[in-house]
């Protein structure tokens, strides 16, 4: 990359995290308008949800094919073609008048929106020199933190104050300059466009592969797993896809994606550690938004407000940790504590009850942001280490994928776990309820007063207040069940911890290091 003024170099910087950010925030933004956008299209909440698994099944399919477009078409190029991409789907999802023409689009902006994550990575590290690289990722780590966040925040504000397709139409201002400052100050740099024969092929079996896995993932709960049909047909369809996939890519000189690079003892520990952040970090904001929405009674909006400090907190950390990995320390290190971390907020957040308040979850909120900020530089790093210069791209986009993956993976798991664990502590909870018993006459008695105090006296006063109970008893089983879903969330990274030994250090050339877009010690 020619050399860049200060001034340059602070545009692109905030050209690209801001451009990583948009991508992830639309990961979760919608989430909380699927309501509004069921009723406003007039569809059900099941059918709503292929607005989120068009997205994320293109986003998936793209990202790992991210090296080989930038190289084939150019980093600038595709980069900017991305972004375009993303913005123009953005306006078509906000004008959309249909549920199939707004899924439709969210695929669209799905496959623009994938290709900005790793290629802005890439730009991003490529403006600093050598010793400024640790703190560049630090910089991008922010991004991968804040953007699925503060989705739920901004999409509970616009939700509260407005309609959903100003959700969509947030992107076009940010869009277009994130364009014009992409055309005028970003350039290929140490990538220089390569024409070689399109893999057809390798991208089919991808598609088909991934994509399919990625439907299982997003659609097997509301579709009863593997009692439907479809789920069966996908599951097969995704197993034949991914084998012929791996077999193809093997024989291929020129593959779309060089899965030869996972023969790198680094990067494949690397990647299983990666997917467990991802589980962690997706499931995270999939659980706890629920919880305080279904259980404790919480606005989006007052959410993402109680998300916010974690996310400040890891702002503080990442720079730190960028600096100590550029002055030579092993990264290995800050990924234990990482992972430690995550576990002592899994416990933690595993103590609350239906009395718990915000400040109650300040401090399990403070940890985890803490344990990511230690782990996603240190995790980038490990996994290109031993990669040769031109492997680079490959390798990262591989991390990027390996973490939705786990993301997809998690909330699919989670939200199973959690219907198995509302079934038994309903049953439980009723098992202690018994009519006679003191406490239950107490409440009943209470709640029959209320009642009737606020209505005329009717034949159904005593079925309501049993169905005042039986919804007190449904909200205490959920809480329960998502608490436990914060210890199995726990017990992944548990079991993920001990291949953080597995990692070799290796000492890398300049030349590589500098490919790797990494600090050279």
């Amino acid at each position: 990359m020619a050399q860049l003024t200060k001034i340059a170099k602070v545009i692109i910087a905030l050209t690209t995290i801001s451009a990583a950010i948009m991508e992830l925030i639309d990961t979760s933004i919608v989430n909380v308008a699927l309501t509004q956008m069921a009723g406003n299209l007039g569809c059900s909440i099941e059918d709503i949800a292929w607005v989120i698994t068009s997205y994320a099944i293109a986003n998936v399919i793209i990202i790992p094919m991210t090296g080989f477009l930038a190289a084939f078409f150019g980093r600038q190029r595709y980069y900017l073609s991305s972004i375009i991409v993303f913005t123009v789907a953005s306006v078509m999802c906000g004008l959309s008048t249909s549920l199939w023409e707004l899924v439709f689009w969210r695929f669209v902006q799905g496959l623009g929106g994938g290709g900005l994550l790793s290629t802005s990575q890439s730009i991003l590290f490529d403006i600093f020199p050598g010793k400024q690289r640790g703190l560049a990722a630090a910089l991008f780590g922010m991004g991968i933190v804040i953007g699925p966040t503060i989705g739920p925040t901004v999409g509970g504000l616009i939700i509260d104050s407005y309609s959903w397709p100003l959700i969509f139409f947030i992107n076009v201002p940010f869009g277009i300059i994130a364009s014009l400052l992409t055309y005028q100050y970003i350039d290929d740099g140490s990538m220089v466009p390569s024409k070689p024969p399109i893999d057809w092929y390798g991208i089919f079996f991808l598609t088909i592969g991934i994509g399919s896995l990625q439907y299982v993932l997003e659609r097997g709960e509301s579709e009863d797993w593997y009692d439907s049909r479809y789920i069966i047909w996908f599951t097969i369809i995704a197993v034949i896809g991914l084998i012929a996939f791996i077999w193809w890519e093997l024989q291929q000189k020129h593959p779309v994606v060089n899965i030869r690079i996972m023969k790198d003892w680094n990067l494949t520990i690397t990647t299983m550690l990666t997917f467990a952040v991802g589980f962690i970090l997706f499931t995270s904001v999939f659980v706890f938004p629920l919880m305080l929405q279904r259980v404790l009674g919480y606005t989006a909006y007052e959410t993402g407000l109680t998300l916010l400090p974690s996310t400040i907190l890891s702002l503080f950390f990442m720079p730190f940790i960028g600096k100590r990995l550029q002055s030579g320390t092993d990264p290995k290190i800050f990924v234990i504590i990482g992972f430690s971390i995550l576990m002592v907020y899994g416990v933690l957040m595993s103590r609350g009850d239906i009395n718990a308040t915000s400040g109650f979850f300040l401090i399990p909120l403070l940890v985890r942001g803490a344990g990511l900020a230690f782990l996603f530089v240190p995790l980038t790093q490990m996994a290109v280490q031993g990669l040769s210069p031109q492997d680079i791209p490959q390798g990262v986009a591989m991390n990027n994928m390996m973490r939705q993956l786990g993301g997809s993976f998690g909330i699919a798991i989670i939200n199973n776990y959690i219907a198995h664990r509302v079934a038994i502590h309903r049953i439980d909870l009723i098992s202690n309820i018994y009519e006679g018993g003191q406490l239950f006459t107490e409440r009943y008695n209470a709640i029959l007063q209320g009642i009737q105090s606020k209505v005329a006296v009717g034949a159904n006063a005593q079925q309501q207040a049993y169905k005042v109970i039986d919804l007190m008893v449904m909200k205490q089983a959920f809480l329960l069940s998502y608490l436990d879903a914060f210890l199995y969330a726990t017990l992944i990274i548990a079991i993920a911890f001990p291949l953080i030994f597995l990692i070799r250090r290796k000492k890398r050339s300049t030349e590589a290091m500098k490919m790797a877009n990494l600090p050279v010690h």
